[in-house]
């Protein structure tokens, strides 16, 4: 008998020793369960994505869609497909080859500057055309060696305010999707606490629900706390809109669930339209010359490239991967990767791919390699055919694990020293920047520029990178931006 069952459990013995080798979680802390979790939930999270970027960037019919400066749109069903296919093959890529616990999806800053700023100008194919140029650009810096230079440049206190700036930053995305925070429609102040100052929406009152279950969770150190609680929160949505039928907001309904209700769907399988892919041209310098579209490149590029460094920071550090200077293992394959995840987003017209700062849920939940990047992708893939099911999680729930991952980052505030003010203050900067403009970029570009500034004329200037100095003076370009874009006509 004790034959029989060595025989039997031999494979699966081998089959974990080999994704150990492979991936090291048991090197890095982590064991299968937790990778497989992590993966699970960080697509959870993420998954958002695939239904909300069609609303975004594609529509059902012209009249509700963003149209180009010909009339055109992207169909939201064939948005949604390339959305979980590149979604998919990208996080996969991270994990595989740089062992990173990091999802890759449609970046929403850049894809709603491409809905509101860049087809107004040119075509969609033309738009993707230049997120295209923008993740060759990306590869091209990273492949050199580059951008990792720029990432060693940055001092280790703002790598940690980079780090504390996200997890306010995800924790106020949070806030804002479940409608617990709202905006007030005045100048002053210009949010509010749900809906006129009082939670008074079912939408919020379940997230609330979700955020306590999943804190008390966390602080009982339940294994998979997040993970269930995700579920457990989605049984009651959906029990909640059985009873209620309060439905989905639609920018109509400030009481409905903020983009989709949790309902059991009527169909399981869809097959996906693809009919995206390849569908980019490279036009727009022919179209509004060659000086308007470089700026815009120059914008996409800048969004993208520190983007993505800050969210790879902040996430590796919550990951317990990287050092005391913020260096972490797959670092300079992760960055390029990242670009290319820029160039297929422009190649299936999904809008270009970067690191997705939600992946802070998986990595809560202990995931620690790219063995949970595979499961998240995977996922992704499958959700092509079963997009259905990808809307039963109402936002409101995945809000709630933002928010308690976005408590988790901010602890690592206790690593500044705030005794040296030219430290405290771009620290300081960079930190509240970032949720309050709603952009990890322009966190990061506030405290390069003060901490240049205020370091220089406190008498420290030799201590500055020179790259340091070339970046600042890049971010001062970018934040002037709209009035280069002017001049230039």
């Amino acid at each position: 008998m004790e034959q029989i069952i060595s025989t039997t459990e031999r494979p699966r013995r081998t089959l974990a020793d080999a994704l150990d080798r492979r991936f090291r979680y048991t090197e890095r802390g982590s064991t299968l369960s937790r990778e497989v979790r992590g993966g699970l939930v960080t697509f959870v999270t993420m998954a958002y994505i695939v239904i909300l970027n069609p609303l975004i960037i594609g529509g059902f019919s012209p009249d509700q869609a963003a149209t180009d400066v010909e009339g055109g749109y992207l169909a939201a069903s064939a948005v949604s497909a390339v959305t979980a296919l590149t979604a998919g093959v990208m996080t996969i890529l991270i994990g595989v080859i740089s062992n990173l616990p990091f999802g890759i999806a449609a970046g929403l800053g850049i894809n709603s500057f491409l809905a509101v700023s860049v087809v107004g100008q040119v075509t969609w194919p033309e738009a993707m055309g230049l997120v295209v140029i923008n993740g060759l650009i990306i590869v091209l810096l990273a492949s050199t060696g580059l951008r990792v230079l720029i990432f060693n440049a940055v001092p280790a206190e703002l790598k940690t305010a980079i780090t504390v700036g996200i997890g306010l930053f995800i924790a106020f995305i949070g806030l804002v999707d479940a409608g617990f925070v709202r905006p007030s429609g005045v100048a002053s102040p210009p949010v509010q606490l749900g809906d006129q100052g009082s939670i008074a929406t079912l939408p919020t009152v379940v997230f609330l629900i979700a955020l306590v279950i999943m804190g008390v969770l966390m602080a009982r150190r339940v294994k998979g706390a997040l993970l269930i609680g995700i579920l457990v929160s989605t049984v009651i949505a959906i029990i909640a809109e059985a009873i209620f039928r309060v439905g989905p907001s639609q920018g109509t309904n400030p009481a409905g669930w903020n983009l989709n209700a949790p309902v059991l769907p009527d169909a399981v399988v869809s097959l996906p339209d693809l009919s995206l892919v390849g569908a980019f041209s490279f036009g727009a310098f022919e179209r509004i010359g060659a000086l308007a579209a470089i700026m815009l490149v120059f914008t996409l590029v800048f969004t993208n490239f520190f983007d993505a460094m800050g969210t790879m920071t902040g996430l590796a550090r919550g990951a317990d991967l990287s050092d005391q200077n913020g260096n972490f293992p797959g670092l300079r394959s992760g960055l390029i990767i990242e670009g290319v995840g820029a160039v297929a987003g422009g190649g299936t017209s999904s809008s270009s791919n970067t690191i997705f700062i939600d992946s802070a849920a998986g990595i809560g939940e202990g995931a620690r390699t790219g063995l949970a990047s595979l499961i998240t992708g995977l996922l992704f893939l499958a959700a092509m055919f079963f997009t259905p099911l990808t809307q039963v999680v109402p936002l409101e729930i995945a809000a709630a694990a933002l928010v308690v991952v976005g408590a988790l980052m901010v602890s690592q505030i206790q690593h500044v020293q705030w005794t040296d003010f030219s430290v405290s203050l771009p620290v300081f900067l960079t930190i509240i920047v970032m949720p309050l403009t709603y952009s990890i970029a322009n966190g990061i570009g506030v405290g390069f520029i003060s901490w240049v500034i205020v370091r220089a004329l406190s008498g420290r200037a030799r201590h500055i990178s020179p790259l340091l100095w070339v970046v600042a003076a890049g971010f001062l370009v970018y934040f002037a931006r709209g009035p280069i874009e002017s001049l230039i006509g």
